[in-house]
């Protein structure tokens, strides 16, 4: 008897969503002030300053830098951030991905720094959607 009133105990406060979900952020954590202060021309070791490491810094291309974050609210739906930086001579030539959709100062800044003909790099799941 205690034990079908466990297993009742258990599915009531399971479907009632008392159990504790936790948030989860995976990835780089970009303050929107040290996104703000990024310019144009500024060397690798100054961006390694300001914003840390990258997510993602591959030897074949060792003039981009990907900062990646996601976030999910207690088990919600995963919201997807990308920074992708390009360096021309040890210099940030670009800035782009989805960190510039956010409404904030930083976001404003970098979009003046966007290039006109710069597209921002998409998360990878939203690449193979598309076959490119």
């Amino acid at each position: 008897m205690r034990v079908i009133l466990g297993i009742f105990l258990f599915l009531s406060l399971s479907g009632c969503n008392l159990v504790y979900k936790q948030d989860i952020q995976q990835g780089n954590v970009l303050d929107d002030d040290s996104v703000a202060q990024l310019e144009t021309g500024m060397t690798k070791r100054q961006v390694l300053v300001l914003l840390g490491s990258p997510s993602v810094q591959s030897p074949f291309h060792a003039n981009r830098w990907d900062y990646m974050n996601t976030f999910a609210r207690r088990g919600g739906t995963p919201v997807k951030r990308v920074l992708t930086l390009r360096f021309e001579d040890e210099r940030l030539a670009s800035v782009e991905g989805s960190y510039l959709e956010q409404d904030t100062v930083a976001a404003r800044a970098l979009r003046e720094m966007q290039a006109p003909t710069d597209v921002p790099i998409q998360d990878l799941e939203s690449i193979r959607r598309d076959g490119t």
